[in-house]
């Protein structure tokens, strides 16, 4: 494979060890599996998904959910709540698949009931502390109200209570992730106590990364729906969701420039390529990316010395040690590894794997 300009590269044996290590879990957990897939978007990696027996899926917008739909799947939770505004395209999208929506408010409710023509599963969001979007645990006349809807409309079949924990990933500890998921797990286990009379088939479903990796209590969950988890990242790997190793992607880019005075060295590759999420570095400044260099055959990840510092459009700034500028001519290929893996692949749009395949995503699908 001949790079000359930035690409994503992937890590096909690493990707796929994910995959089996959290369709494992789940087993073993007795959770239904429905991996999100917007961290991958890509049908060809989907299929991966199916031999170790995932039937089922979650997306983050309508436009995915037409796209895997287009490629065979026929179960798809929509983990965004429902845009009115799109009610065509979903009439559209559940008269061919089950389509379950999420939904987060009576007013959404009073539209889905006047104008949806098919039947579809519909998922409360719980808010159990990311404070994005979701009702309240304790909010229960709200969630009445929706259920109320629910019960006089066929079209519209409760299925349960969906929260994502998103402020698992603003932690600084693993101590403090534990206490996050253990907060969610009484929250949703006091709903499903409070409902399952009325709604005995009813699910909770559970989906952020850094909890589904390194939790081992899911009493009282049914559905478990990770997706960042099919690469890693940096992030990650912070948290401690991950190892290194774990990682699947990097973003190789060629090296056009060296500045020994400021001990810099200029990468063909920036915020368009690899976006402008950041960790904070051992020297307490923004760290975009680590770096890995080729010395003979080998592969050499720097220490945190040595980062990604700065970006603009199409460059990327190295920070590099006096001791290892010497590593880097111009010409050379570097690989950047990424702080956040799901907005990396949305921008590059598609990838080259370790095993010589091209693999698009959605980005570069034509429908």
């Amino acid at each position: 494979m001949d790079i000359v300009r930035p690409t994503l590269v992937l890590d096909k044996e690493v990707c796929l060890r994910n995959i089996k290590r959290m369709a494992d879990k789940a087993k073993a957990k007795n959770l239904f599996f429905r991996p999100h897939f917007k961290t991958h978007q890509s049908a060809e990696i989907g299929e991966w998904f199916r031999d170790v027996g995932v039937t089922a899926i979650t997306v983050s917008s309508v436009h995915m959910a037409n796209y895997f739909a287009q490629h065979g799947w026929k179960d798809i939770t929509i983990a965004l709540p429902v845009n009115p505004l799109e009610i065509n395209d979903i009439n559209s999208l559940a008269n061919k698949i089950n389509l379950n929506l999420l939904v987060e408010n009576r007013d959404t409710m009073i539209q889905l009931d006047k104008f949806i023509k098919s039947p579809v599963g519909i998922f409360i969001e719980i808010d159990t502390g990311y404070n994005r979007t979701g009702i309240m645990a304790s909010k229960t006349n709200q969630i009445d109200a929706i259920l109320k809807i629910c019960s006089q409309n066929p079209n519209l079949q409760f299925k349960g209570f969906l929260t994502h924990a998103g402020h698992t990933y603003k932690t600084k500890t693993k101590h403090e992730i534990f206490n996050i998921h253990f907060d969610a797990l009484l929250k949703m286990r006091g709903l499903k106590s409070r409902y399952r009379k009325d709604w005995p088939d009813l699910i909770v479903s559970l989906g952020d990364t850094p909890s589904a990796s390194i939790c081992e209590n899911f009493d009282g969950v049914d559905e478990l729906r990770p997706g960042n988890f099919v690469f890693y990242d940096l992030m990650q790997h912070k948290l401690g969701s991950c190892s290194f190793e774990d990682i699947a992607i990097r973003l190789v880019c060629p090296v056009i420039a060296k500045h020994g005075s400021r001990n810099e060295v200029t990468i063909y590759g920036g915020a368009i390529h690899i976006s402008k999420d950041s960790i904070v570095n051992i020297d307490g400044k923004n760290l975009y990316g680590k770096i890995v260099v080729r010395e003979g055959k080998e592969k050499i990840l720097l220490d945190e010395k040595n980062y990604l510092c700065d970006m603009s459009q199409e460059h990327g700034i190295l920070k590099i040690t006096f001791r290892d500028f010497h590593r880097f001519n111009v010409g050379d290929l570097v690989e950047i590894i990424p702080v956040h893996s799901c907005l990396t692949v949305n921008l590059m749009g598609n990838y080259h794997t370790t095993e010589g395949e091209q693999l698009s995503t959605i980005r570069k699908a034509d429908f």
